[in-house]
């Protein structure tokens, strides 16, 4: 599970197997970019969690967007914890994942 911040702020959830090859999707703006994140770039990897399995996956996302933006930047700066067996990924991997 994975949250995007646009350009103008907003934060985008998704979930995928391969982190980077997603990230690098929603950047080329082609055809597999989320279309809540076309032409909004430029895009910035704000928090990825690794889950036990999809289905863990799927509702974490589901739980996710149905926070608030405070909640979730409480998520992203380490304040608060997802309520699912996870293993966050760390600043140095999602640094690598941008580039």
């Amino acid at each position: 599970m994975y949250l995007i911040e646009n350009r103008l702020g907003q934060l985008y959830c998704g979930i995928s197997t391969d982190l980077a090859r997603r990230f690098s999707e929603h950047q080329k703006n082609g055809k597999q970019c989320a279309k809540a994140l076309k032409g909004k770039g430029p895009l910035t990897l704000r928090y990825a969690a690794i889950l036990e399995d999809h289905g863990s996956a799927l509702k974490c996302e589901y739980w996710m967007k149905k926070q608030n933006r405070h909640h979730k930047d409480a998520i992203i700066a380490g304040k608060q914890k997802l309520p699912f067996p996870h293993e966050t990924v760390s600043d140095e991997e999602i640094r690598q994942i941008e580039h």
